[in-house]
């Protein structure tokens, strides 16, 4: 269902929403968090068998008395939030138009276990560069969508909702906005979710840009890896093998563990967290990476939204449709690929060159995973050159 002229009229309508938790909702939550039954731990092993006791009981100490869930929605409410039905499914978005009329549209998905969350510090740069010390000719209009079964587009109530349906749906959306060339960002799902635009509306895509490409080695092999590719597979080597599990869970048997997950906001918040020290850039200290305040913003949102079951679904849902990876096929728009060091998942230059139309590549200085919610003017920055470079 891609730019479909057949949608019914009452499905195309795009509403105005605010995000208005209700004030039972949170009570509910912190007393949830003061009836924990917290589990044991092994001295001295901190975050070596998972999230690390110590740091979680702090954080959800935190969570429980001083975190302010009412500061951080009106944040989020200070800007303008929609919904729209796609495909039979409730889709949020945040749409930031441009103050400069010629503006790029782009549509930036994040992934899991993240949401439009990690866009907040973005947002406005990208939108309204003159204001932020940048060229004006840099402007885009900003459309981030939260991922179906995520936070305020949640839950999915059907089967199928894979990243070429996401795709599928970004497209019909942004022609709903009325945007006829626009470019695609993400990392995570994200980038799968970009990626496949990139072949299912690819003459709608000014170019798409990366922050965690996935590529397979090419048919003749590529030419031998350098000795830093050599050091980023074993990094990722390590990740597979030791920090995985939860995709196996999540893309095998999501239900099961979503019993768990939705029950106990110190279950979701050890589930979550631990991706977050794991991930991001930081020397032992996760939160000189991304502030508490973020991470509770972000896991407040799973909790409040009641979606963790079905946000783990498109684990699930794309492993069986077959399309766990890299795209089946070359991806022939215009692509930017932003490396940052401690991302999980970093493919050697010449196997994205196989599998995409690589315009701009770019090593970044530091930044892991969360690539804008951790280093906001990297990223701005690259996004602004990756694009300014397909124009």
């Amino acid at each position: 269902m891609t730019r479909t002229e057949e949608t019914p009229v009452a499905e195309a309508a795009i509403e105005p929403m605010r995000i208005e938790v209700p004030g039972a909702i949170l009570e509910d939550l912190r007393e949830r968090l003061a009836r924990t039954r917290w589990p044991d731990q092994i001295p001295d092993t901190a975050w070596s068998y998972g999230t690390d006791l110590a740091y979680l009981r702090e954080l959800c100490a935190y969570w429980l008395h001083d975190f302010d869930w009412r500061a951080q929605e009106a944040r989020l409410n200070e800007l303008d939030h929609f919904h729209t039905t796609i495909d039979g499914q409730r889709v949020h978005f945040i749409h930031a138009p441009s103050p400069q009329p010629d503006a790029l549209p782009l549509v930036m998905t994040h992934g899991w276990p993240g949401s439009v969350v990690e866009f907040l510090d973005v947002i406005e740069p990208l939108r309204d560069p003159e204001a932020h010390g940048g060229d004006p000719a840099d402007a885009f209009h900003v459309v981030c969508p939260s991922l179906p079964g995520y936070a305020w587009s949640g839950p999915t109530t059907a089967p199928g909702w894979d990243v070429r349906r996401v795709a599928d749906a970004w497209a019909e959306l942004m022609a709903r906005l009325g945007y006829g060339r626009y470019g695609a960002q993400g990392g995570d799902w994200g980038a799968l979710v970009s990626s496949q635009l990139g072949l299912v509306d690819a003459e709608h895509l000014a170019g798409i840009h990366l922050n965690m490409a996935v590529a397979g080695p090419p048919a003749d092999g590529g030419p031998p890896l350098t000795d830093e590719e050599q050091l980023r597979f074993a990094r990722a080597a390590e990740y597979l093998e030791s920090g995985s599990g939860y995709a196996e869970i999540q893309g095998t048997k999501p239900q099961t563990l979503a019993y768990g997950l939705t029950d106990s906001p110190v279950g979701l918040a050890g589930w979550i967290v631990e991706k977050f020290h794991a991930w991001c850039d930081h020397d032992g200290d996760l939160e000189s990476a991304v502030s508490r305040d973020a991470l509770l913003t972000n896991l407040t949102v799973y909790w409040t939204t009641h979606t963790i079951n079905s946000s783990t679904r498109l684990y699930c849902e794309t492993k069986r449709a077959g399309r766990w990876g890299p795209p089946a096929e070359r991806v022939d728009v215009p692509t930017a690929v932003a490396v940052y060091p401690a991302e999980i998942l970093q493919a050697p230059r010449a196997w994205v060159e196989a599998l995409y139309d690589l315009r701009h590549w770019a090593e970044m200085p530091r930044g892991g995973h969360f690539a804008a919610l951790e280093e906001p003017d990297l990223f701005v920055d690259d996004v602004r050159e990756a694009f300014r470079a397909f124009q």
